[in-house]
């Protein structure tokens, strides 16, 4: 990893990755809502509804990946002194912040219609309320300090610390008795869903991945560039200083 520790080497990368993941994002995206609106059938219990399940099921999945990421982030940051990692740890928290509002929205729209309610303290939901407010904490504690490094090395370690909430969220409907239905995709006995219903939600799946890489790369350029920009603001601090 350290080969793109070098911002240069990292932007050469990203010029090249950057058509191709946004040209996925976008084709699949498209593709994954047409099959997911007009291309699959409606469930047997849930109706057209379940539609909401091609939005809902792969931001949850994003939300969980991109937390994970940015605790990956944050370990080569304090334990390597990676140069580039902080910045994609900060890059990446806004991404998968919006995941995780976008699931818990989608979520309790799907949960409506099926429980009757908008909201219920499910253990899978409150921890997945519980990510969103590590997302939220991890952004404040960024930027809460003048001193970036400071801020940096703090959210990173409360992002190492509130990765234990991952687990809870992926075992929690098999640790207690939850409204929230259990895995169907990633089973031992294989898929428990209809081919037709599974192209459309890996569809949606590698259109937010796709779309998480890109925004990764825009917003890790723009933090270089705000980077730079501090540096030589500083050194021309410096040097107006020592000119009194």
């Amino acid at each position: 990893m350290h080969r793109f520790a070098n911002p240069a080497r990292f932007l050469r990368l990203a010029k090249v990755i950057l058509p191709y993941s946004s040209g996925i994002a976008v084709v699949s995206l498209g593709l994954g809502l047409w099959f997911a609106l007009l291309g699959s059938p409606a469930d047997y219990q849930q109706g057209e509804t379940v539609r909401i399940m091609y939005v809902h099921v792969p931001a949850a999945w994003m939300g969980l990946f991109c937390y994970v990421a940015m605790a990956v982030f944050s370990a080569m940051a304090l334990i390597w002194k990676h140069p580039l990692a902080d910045l994609l740890a900060k890059a990446t928290a806004p991404v998968g912040a919006a995941f995780t509002f976008l699931c818990l929205v989608t979520g309790s729209l799907w949960g409506k219609p099926m429980w009757g309610t908008w909201w219920v303290w499910d253990a899978r939901l409150t921890s997945m309320l519980i990510l969103l407010f590590l997302y939220l904490g991890y952004m404040a504690l960024v930027n809460a300090f003048d001193d970036p490094e400071r801020g940096h090395k703090a959210a990173a370690i409360l992002a190492l610390v509130g990765v234990v909430n991952v687990p809870i969220i992926k075992w929690s409907v098999d640790w207690w008795n939850t409204l929230h239905q259990p895995a169907s995709v990633v089973k031992m006995g294989g898929p428990a869903i209809d081919a037709s219903m599974m192209v459309p939600l890996l569809l949606m799946a590698l259109g937010f991945k796709a779309y998480w890489v890109t925004v990764l790369i825009l917003r890790g350029r723009a933090e270089i560039a705000a980077q730079k920009i501090r540096v030589i603001r500083m050194a021309q601090i410096h040097a107006a200083s020592r000119g009194e």
